[in-house]
């Protein structure tokens, strides 16, 4: 059996590598943010402030981690498939967040203050790493 060995160049034949690191940057500034902010938030506010993080940075990363997931399962599929994926998953994102909000609004076990700096921290954090992963990779533009 004879295997085809990847030279450094066809690396950057491959429109997923962006994509894959984009979800592996995003994942890892989830996780920095989560401890960061849990370590803080548990400091004010207690097992509250702990458990505000926890819940925000699902929502707040984890929805857009999901949507680079998404892209990366479609990728190879047309265009349209990938957007219709998309679009669905934003759908059904925003009826889970409702869920959830829905749910969350009369408990008191959480701190709305953590969960709430923790949702706006996770977007920006996970979106800037995402974005830069995107950014820095290298691909080839035209064969």
């Amino acid at each position: 059996m004879s295997e085809t060995k990847q030279t450094p160049e066809s690396q950057y034949d491959d429109h997923r590598v962006p994509l894959i690191r984009a979800a592996r940057l995003g994942a890892a500034a989830l996780v920095l943010t989560t401890l960061l902010l849990g370590a803080l938030w548990t400091s004010v506010d207690g097992m509250p402030g702990l458990w505000g993080v926890l819940v925000g940075a699902g929502v707040g990363g984890g929805f857009l981690l999901m949507t680079v997931l998404s892209v990366l399962v479609t990728s190879g599929q047309s265009p349209s498939t990938t957007a219709a994926v998309v679009l669905g998953s934003w759908l059904l994102k925003l009826v889970v967040l409702l869920v959830v909000l829905f749910v969350l609004r009369d408990l008191d076990f959480y701190s709305r203050r953590a969960l709430f700096a923790t949702v706006v921290v996770a977007i920006v954090a996970v979106t800037g790493s995402e974005t830069w992963g995107i950014v820095r990779s290298r691909t080839t533009y035209v064969s």
